[in-house]
This record gives C-alpha cells, sequence and structure tokens, in this order.
C-alpha cells in the first residue's frame, strides 16, 4: 500500500466569518457542540450564538470574530472525527493572521483554552488599538512585492500582506493611505481596492496591541507542535516555544508573508491541503500560488461528509 502525499492543514484568518458559521457542527456533532459551550462558558458571553445568529455587525467585530474563527476551525476537525471516528490526518499546519493560533491550537502546541484565551485577548486588544487609532487597508491587484514595498515606503505605510502573487495588501493611518492610489498608478499598478475594514491590521498602528500581547504569551502554555506549524512573520517554523511566543507576537504588527508560507510548504514536498475555515479563501489563495495542488474546503458539516472518503 502506498504512502499518501503529505497534508497540511490550513485555517482562516479575520475576514472569512459569515454568520451561520459553525451551526450545523453545533446540532450535527456532540464534540463540536461541547466545544461551543466550553467557548461561552470560558468567555463569559455567547460566542454560539453570535457565530450561528449574529448579528453581522456583532460577529465582524475584532473581538468577537478572532475567537469566532478559532472556534469554527477547531469545531471542524472535532466533527470530522465524530463523523469518521478517526482524527483529519495532516503532517503540518498553518493560519492565515489569526489562524496561525488556530493551527497552533490543532497541532497541539496548546490547548483550545489556552488559544482561545489569548486570540480572545488579541481581538480585544486590536479592537483598542482601532479605536485608537484612524487606520485603514488597501489591496494591489498585479503589484510585485518590490512595488508594494516601494510605494509602502514612498507613502510611510506597511505592507500588510503578501497574500499571492498579485495580490498585496497595505495597511496604515488614513491620511497616509490617501497617497497609495497616486502612488500605485505611477507605477501602472492594475487596480486598487480600497477594504473595509476598522483599521490598519499588520501595521505599526497595532503596535500597542503587540505590546499588551506580549505578557498574554510569555506566560500561556506552550509547548512543542505534534507537527510544523509554519509562522506567517517568518514564513519558517518556530523550533521552540519561546520562538512560537516571538513570531506570534511579532505577526500583530508584521508582514502576513503568507505566499511564502505555502511555497515553504511546497519546498518540503506538500501538495495536498485542507482549508478549515469559511467561504474558500484560503483555497482561492493557493489556486493563485500554485493551481497544481488539491485543497478540499471544510466549511460545515455537509463539507465533512462529502469530503471523508478522500480525507480519510
Amino acid at each position: 500500500m502506498s504512502t499518501p502525499p503529505p497534508r497540511a492543514v490550513l485555517f482562516s484568518g479575520q475576514g472569512a466569518q459569515k454568520v451561520g458559521m459553525g451551526a450545523d457542527l453545533f446540532e450535527q456533532s456532540p464534540s463540536a457542540h461541547a466545544l461551543y459551550e466550553l467557548a461561552d462558558t470560558r468567555l463569559n458571553w455567547p460566542l454560539g450564538d453570535y457565530s450561528f445568529r449574529g448579528p453581522e455587525t456583532i460577529l465582524t467585530e475584532t473581538r468577537v470574530c478572532q475567537p469566532a474563527l478559532y472556534a469554527h476551525g477547531l469545531a471542524l476537525l472535532a466533527a470530522f472525527e465524530d463523523h469518521t471516528g478517526r482524527p483529519l490526518r495532516f503532517e503540518a499546519a498553518a493560519g492565515l493572521s489569526l489562524g496561525e493560533y488556530t493551527a497552533h491550537a490543532a497541532a497541539g502546541s496548546f490547548t483550545f483554552q489556552t488559544g482561545l484565551a489569548l486570540v480572545a485577548e488579541r481581538g480585544r486588544l486590536m479592537q483598542e488599538a482601532c479605536n485608537a487609532t484612524v487606520g485603514t487597508m488597501i489591496t494591489l491587484l498585479g503589484a510585485t512585492p518590490e512595488q508594494a514595498r516601494e510605494i509602502a515606503a514612498q507613502c510611510d505605510v506597511d505592507v500588510a500582506n503578501l497574500n499571492c502573487p498579485g495580490q498585496i495588501v497595505l495597511s496604515g493611518g488614513k491620511t497616509e493611505m490617501a497617497g497609495v492610489a497616486a502612488a500605485a498608478k505611477e507605477k501602472g499598478i492594475r487596480k486598487v481596492i480600497p477594504l473595509n475594514v476598522a483599521g490598519a491590521y499588520h501595521s505599526r498602528l497595532m503596535a500597542g496591541a503587540a505590546t499588551d500581547l506580549a505578557p498574554h504569551l510569555r506566560t500561556a502554555e506552550i509547548g512543542a507542535p505534534r507537527v510544523p506549524v509554519v509562522a506567517n512573520f517568518t514564513a519558517a517554523v518556530p523550533q521552540t516555544p519561546d520562538e512560537i511566543r516571538s513570531t506570534l507576537a511579532e505577526q500583530v504588527c508584521g508582514s502576513v508573508r503568507w505566499e511564502e508560507s505555502i511555497r515553504y510548504l511546497l519546498a518540503q514536498g506538500f501538495a495536498d491541503f485542507v482549508e478549515c475555515g469559511p467561504g474558500g479563501v484560503i483555497a482561492g489563495l493557493l489556486r493563485r500560488i500554485d493551481p497544481a495542488v488539491r485543497c478540499l474546503s471544510l466549511e460545515s458539516y455537509a463539507d465533512i461528509v462529502k469530503h471523508a472518503d478522500a480525507l480519510i
């Protein structure tokens, strides 16, 4: 019997959330049901209700959507195991921004409860940073990383996300970001899209959140993961618990090097990917990075049933 190709599991980041996510997992999987109940108890607010029924205005809040996406990603894994009788097999993990925490929990770097406390604190602190600053984000379509960095330097803003070929996000103060469109036009950038976000994520405007999150990371119980977890900030695998703490702290203000993270996995021989999260965002980015790789998306219990045989 041939050995199956190595598989990496990938988790969604903020922006992928949508009302209704996780409701069918809660109803049809005892383990996912218990996980959501534990989250509500630990947080002392109804994460499940906001995820399942909204309203969208609350679910979209940074303080809510970060723990909601974290819980949803891990509820998918719990429901998969309930349905198939075995855990989802994977030999590496990664997550887009907030999803990096979900990846670490899935890989065993920390418990569900520890990760939940961290992402709840991260979301709260980042929301406070958004409220205390006036920032925004813009997507450049068709820009190279070099062009994006030149525009960021010219406008005194930051490169937030290097998502896939031709899709790079800049982040910074609204006053400074006002010059991005003209600078991009000068370089012949195909399209500039302002994002409807609460603040300048992955930029220097999040410095207060990064500083205040660091003590929580230092005291959190973090161990060695069962499988490698690729860090957004370095596009490499941290080797020690202290390196995990450092990379998670640095990514609050630092660039999400998603394309490089995926290319790192591809270079390690990974060509089989499973996305856990709403909307198929990760799968879409993956197709832009390498159309040849397989990525199955799990968003609902129906997806688990549909793909179970292919993933066992």
